[in-house]
């Protein structure tokens, strides 16, 4: 009997960024990998999330790696770093999950996914700042429900939940789990499969193994490289984001605020829209 084939995609959430075990990184993914079958048929894990993916390097260069794997179990959690580009396009998200999350249902796998929190809110950033971003991370979520229920994916609420406002949950950069979030993770994520019946190894434990990064140790990080984290990942959309939020003062200035809310939500509707001509999955 073959061992129970696990592989996932995405990006440094899913490659453990905030999860140092030794000289790399571990994360949700591999805590997952060893509860997903009995100690005596342990999973076989493949974790192809690179740091900075976007929703295009899901499709074009991870899929065909993963799918050659003939998984059981794929995860594809992916968007936040789509949200902090100046190319951000919900069309383009919509059509690449859609493209991709096809892919692994018509070879059978299980599909994982989860809606994710906005990375302002998570940073902290100012309102005008941090608006946008929750907006465009609300669309992507928008379609990751509803191409995870069209397609049958076990999917994971983390975009909500106390866990977001503990502390102990998140590394030094506030915008990835810290080993206890990572935990988080991969025990809800096994308790979905559990329910389901594909799980039948032991759950992964919440306690952690190391301690968690301390306030002052945070503070630090964001005073020395964490303002150089941002502006590196945001380089191509500061611009952008500096016109959006001129924009959003002007809105909320003018009590207009909604419009920008209503345009999106008619964005979001439109990329789904466009996709409900396309082929439907086979049926299970």
């Amino acid at each position: 009997m073959r061992p129970l084939r696990f592989v996932a995609l995405g990006d440094s959430l899913t490659e453990g960024v905030g999860d140092p075990v030794g000289e790399g990184w571990r994360g949700w993914a591999a805590l997952l990998a060893h509860g997903l079958a009995p100690a005596d048929t342990p999973a076989q894990f493949v974790n192809f999330a690179v740091s900075g993916a976007q929703t295009r390097d899901v499709l074009e260069r991870q899929t065909s790696a993963a799918l050659a794997v003939r998984p059981d179990i794929a995860s594809v959690v992916i968007g936040v770093n789509d949200t902090l580009r100046c190319t951000f396009d919900i069309h383009a998200v919509a059509a690449r999950l859609d493209e991709v999350y096809a892919a692994f249902t018509r070879q059978g796998a299980v599909l994982l996914t989860a809606c994710l929190p906005d990375p302002g809110g998570m940073l902290g950033l100012p309102g005008a700042l941090a608006r946008p971003l929750a907006r465009r991370q609300r669309a992507v979520n928008t379609v990751v429900h509803a191409l995870s229920a069209r397609y049958g994916a076990v999917h994971l609420h983390a975009a909500e939940g106390a866990w977001l406002t503990d502390r102990a949950m998140w590394s030094a950069d506030r915008l990835h789990p810290g080993e206890r979030g990572h935990r988080q993770l991969a025990v809800r994520f096994h308790a979905l499969l559990a329910q389901a019946g594909i799980a039948t190894g032991c759950a992964p434990s919440e306690k952690p193994e190391f301690p968690a990064p301390t306030r002052s140790a945070s503070l630090w990080w964001m005073a020395t490289a964490g303002t150089g984290w941002v502006a590196r990942r945001c380089t191509d959309l500061l611009p952008q984001l500096l016109t959006l939020a001129a924009d959003e003062i002007r809105h909320r200035a003018r009590g207009t605020s909604a419009r920008l809310d209503l345009s999106a939500s008619h964005a979001v509707a439109a990329a789904l829209a466009a996709l409900s001509v396309t082929e439907q999955p086979d049926a299970a």
